[in-house]
Order: structure tokens, then sequence, then C-alpha cells
């Protein structure tokens, strides 16, 4: 019998986790998180991670497994989910990958160039090197080390720049020549369902979700990493805005009103790239019936 990888994506506050759980219940089977922040034990409130007992109904997986102080990729997802799938199908005919974080859905899927991990020491070099001397000092180091990739990237996304100037001194070759771009081949099925809401219904949700953060906890949650605030793992909607009042910059008010402006954003552009993707097999959270007898269909039809 052919194994089945059920991914469950969709925007942030759509309602993965819920339906997620019913279909693992239904499945009898464990779910493996494809969520960036999640990972993370230090991001609980403004993650929105399940709740202790919907982990304790269904077991999850790199769900608050590594600390911010560790590197953690889209590499290293694929590399690490892949290898947890693999001890997982020994027992298990289908698995579910649930998450919205875009490049981690696609490593596991699709696969992903070996990109090297990132020394620490390194990394900390190249970051004080961009707090002295500015993004322009940046993105000429990118141009001496990786022309092409310079011309490819976006040169306003300081994190893109500092990133891919790290992985050119870590390899000692340019980023570009460590990117085909190929699929990989998998052993197993995948059978992608994606998750929308009305978009009032979905930015209303979102809205509420962000208030109810607030009231658990957030602000303080913010303040115990703000030291780390230099973290990629904490520029992140929810603590990135808070950090900032934290600096005196915005006010209260305000940094809880571009949270849930920013989240709303990035629910949108979640949406604009999984519709490129026309594996995908759209629902509303609520059709869990229909959800299971697609998914019956398929695999049924897959072995």
């Amino acid at each position: 019998m052919s194994k089945t990888l059920i991914v469950i994506l969709g925007p942030t506050g759509v309602g993965k986790t819920d339906l997620s759980i019913s279909i693992a219940k239904h499945y009898k089977t464990e779910i493996s998180s494809s969520d960036s922040r999640q990972v993370y034990r230090e991001m609980r409130i403004g993650t929105a991670v399940p709740e202790p007992e919907q982990l304790a109904a269904i077991k999850h997986h790199f769900i608050h497994t590594h600390s911010i102080h560790d590197y953690f990729s889209s590499w290293e997802c694929e590399k690490q989910t892949l290898q947890l799938l693999e001890k997982l199908f020994l027992e298990k005919d289908q698995v579910l990958l649930v998450g919205g974080s875009m490049m981690y859905i696609d490593a596991v899927c699709n696969g992903i160039d070996e990109i090297p991990s990132i020394d620490p020491e390194l990394r900390k070099v190249v970051f004080e090197k961009y707090k002295q001397e500015g993004l322009e000092s940046m993105r000429m180091q990118l141009k001496q080390l990786d022309p092409v990739f310079y011309n490819q990237v976006d040169l306003k996304n300081a994190k893109r720049v500092i990133h891919a100037v790290e992985i050119c001194l870590m390899a000692g070759k340019p980023y570009s020549k460590l990117r085909t771009n190929s699929r990989k081949e998998r052993s197993f099925d995948i059978v992608k369902i994606g998750l929308n809401r009305d978009r009032e219904e979905l930015y209303d949700r979102i809205n509420r979700r962000v208030d109810v953060m607030i009231k658990e906890g957030l602000i303080a949650e913010a303040k115990s990493v703000f030291e780390y605030r230099q973290y990629n793992s904490l520029n992140t909607v929810g603590y990135k805005e808070l950090f900032e009042h934290f600096e005196g910059i915005i006010s209260l008010e305000k940094a809880i009103e571009l949270i849930k402006r920013n989240s709303r954003r990035y629910a949108k552009r979640q949406l604009s790239w999984f519709r490129r993707d026309e594996e995908i097999h759209w629902f509303h959270p609520d059709q869990k019936n229909e959800i299971i007898q697609f998914l019956e269909e398929r695999i049924s039809n897959s072995n």
C-alpha cells in the first residue's frame, strides 16, 4: 500500500489546527508541523501554538522542538521532516503536514537545494558588519561574491541580502551556484488540501485572534525575547511591532493595530503564493466531511 502525505495548508487564522486534528484522528495518525515559528519554544502565544489539550489529542512534531538560538531553515525543515516521515511511514499509511509557511511546505513536497548551515560566529560577524556599515555595504559585498544572485535578489530586502552573503561566505562559492530549483522525487504520494474563507470572515478572525493573544500575555512574551530582537526568528509579525513599542517608536495601541494589519497582509501573501500551486484542492474549513471523502477517494485511487 502506498504512503500518503496529506498537506493541510492555508493562511494564518483560517482554522488549520482544528480541522487537521479531526483528520488525524480519522486516519489514526500524527501531525508534522510546517510552521516556521511554532517550532521555537520561546514563541508560544504570538505563533498561536495549538492548545495543550489539542497537542495531547494528537501527537505533533516540530512544535517547540527548537530554541530561537538554534538555526532552523527551510533546508533543515526538509531534512528533519523527511527523517521523521521515514519513521512514521513504517507504521502509518497516512501522515499530516500542517502549516502556512510557504517555503517549508515547498521544501518538504518538492525539495530544496542543499544550502549549508551557517556557523553562528559567521552569522554574528556578518550581522555586526551590517549594523556598522549598513545595507549598501552588504549589497556591495554580495555583488562581489555573487553578481548573478545580486541581479536577482530584492536589494531592498535586508534579510535576503544578508543571508545570501552568509551562504556565499559559508560555502566558499556563489549562492547562485547552489540553487538548481529542480524538483526532487519523493517515496510517498502527496495530497494538498488548501483552506480558505471569505476575506471579511478571515480578516475578522485574524483581528480577534490578535486581541486574544494580547489578553493571554503576548506583551510579556515579547519582552522576554526583546534582547534577541536581531534574530531572524523574531523578525515576525506580533513581535517586531511590539519591539518598536518597547523602543519608544510607537504606542502600544499603534503596535496592536499594526499587528492586525500586518497579519492580514501576511495572509494575503500566503494566499497569493498558494494559488500558484495547481496541485492544491481548496475547501472551507467547515467542510470536514467533504475533505475526508475527497481524501478517501484520492488515497483509494492511488493504491
